[in-house]
């Protein structure tokens, strides 16, 4: 029988998720601690130590996520077919752990591009079966806190290690407003630990989960997971494509006069924001629906899309950034969880394959549009490092109007 995703249900605490959702949560929190404290610094050491135009970082991470993206879709079918989730996720993170260590050679932008790809190519493997582990692993009733907690505690790791760069890069360089290569390799050599304790603690710590069996092969076929969640596939391809890569916000924020230690702790604020939204605002759309969540979120990422675009003083970008993160505390778990609210259980691989693969495929032209935009391409110079902001906006008014209007409020069967 159908649900509705806007149906209210018994409050929930965190004491009642199971192991795989602390394992997960445990795994992501490591990971980020590791990726964040490199990946955040990442598009300053493009510009200023290699001197790269913001087309082409741009470029690379649009062509790093859609890589994964196709990885995602296939890998979420397979774990439909396996009938497990574990041990893709494993080898995603593994992959990840492995091309770390390659970002302290880099000495062009064609390499690094090769070992974000790695790194992404990691991330393609494990995302979809380690979503769908989670959503095996809980009842409907838990599934928003379930996912708002694992964001929590994806972003605790992100804050610790921006904290553990604010660090580094405060006793090798101090207050400068260019990052330096020393910098860089040093961060990147102490995000190796994080790394590797990420993947003991999903091979100690979860448990698959016996997925329903199949009668056949499950098929890449929207109109096997229902009408219901290929219209929302819709509406969030138009906000994703609005939604450039973070690296445009560091890169504006640097425009504006931040500096690298500034913005680091710019990122620290935003993270503790995320962090402590994430779990309330799932649990909070397992009581009201995760419609509310998604719209309210997405009206929020308009709103500082439209700041970033008119900011003119460093206060404001500070404001901005921190503002951030209420967005994706209230919008990110939310839309995992609706996924799984909107297709039968036996094809959630392959539905959470679809969703980020959607999205991974969709942050190549976003990303390029965004840096095209703010610099243009060849003899044309662009309109600005306002221009993808406004334009960003512009996208999550028109999808935050179609998932109030459009988006059934029933699920498939």
């Amino acid at each position: 029988m159908a649900d509705t995703t806007d149906t209210p249900t018994k409050h929930a605490t965190i004491r009642q998720l199971p192991r795989n959702v602390w394992a997960v949560g445990l795994t992501s929190f490591f990971m980020d601690i590791s990726s964040e404290m490199v990946l955040n610094i990442l598009p300053l050491f493009l510009s200023n130590v290699l001197g790269v135009r913001t087309n082409i970082i741009g470029l690379i991470e649009g062509i790093a996520e859609a890589t994964a993206s196709i990885l995602k879709l296939f890998s979420g079918w397979l774990s439909d077919k396996m009938g497990g989730r574990k041990w893709l996720a494993v080898l995603g993170y593994g992959l990840s752990a492995l091309s770390k260590p390659f970002f302290y050679i880099a000495n062009s932008w064609g390499l690094i591009a090769g070992v974000r790809w790695a790194d992404r190519v990691g991330k393609g493997i494990r995302t979809a079966p380690r979503d769908a582990l989670v959503a095996d692993s809980v009842t409907r009733e838990t599934r928003g806190l379930a996912f708002g907690f694992h964001r929590t505690m994806d972003t605790a790791g992100a804050l610790v290690g921006i904290l553990i760069a604010v660090t580094v890069v405060w006793l090798t360089q101090k207050n400068t407003l260019a990052l330096s290569k020393p910098t860089f390799q040093t961060v990147v050599l102490i995000s190796l630990l994080p790394a590797f304790l990420a993947v003991l603690s999903l091979i100690v710590g979860a448990k698959d989960v016996p997925v329903l069996n199949q009668k056949e092969t499950p098929k890449f076929s929207l109109r096997g997971m229902g009408r219901p969640f290929s219209v929302f596939l819709v509406i969030v391809s138009i906000f994703t494509l609005g939604n450039s890569s973070d690296a445009f916000l560091v890169l504006r924020a640097q425009n504006l006069g931040v500096s690298v230690i500034g913005i680091l702790l710019m990122l620290v604020l935003f993270n503790l924001v995320y962090s402590l939204i994430s779990t309330p605002a799932g649990s909070l759309s397992d009581k009201i629906g995760r419609r509310r969540l998604i719209i309210g979120g997405w009206l929020v990422y308009a709103a500082i899309y439209l700041g970033f675009a008119l900011a003119q003083t460093v206060w404001q970008v500070w404001l901005f950034y921190v503002v951030y993160g209420l967005y994706y505390g209230m919008a990110y778990g939310s839309a995992n969880a609706l996924v799984a609210d909107l297709v039968p259980e036996n094809l959630r691989g392959t539905a959470y394959g679809t969703y980020h693969a959607v999205i991974g495929l969709l942050a190549f032209p976003s990303s390029l549009i965004a840096g095209i935009l703010w610099e243009g391409a060849g003899a044309w110079n662009g309109f600005g490092p306002s221009a993808p902001f406004f334009f960003g906006g512009a996208m999550a008014l028109i999808a935050s109007f179609l998932m109030a209007f459009w988006m059934p409020k029933t699920q498939a069967a």
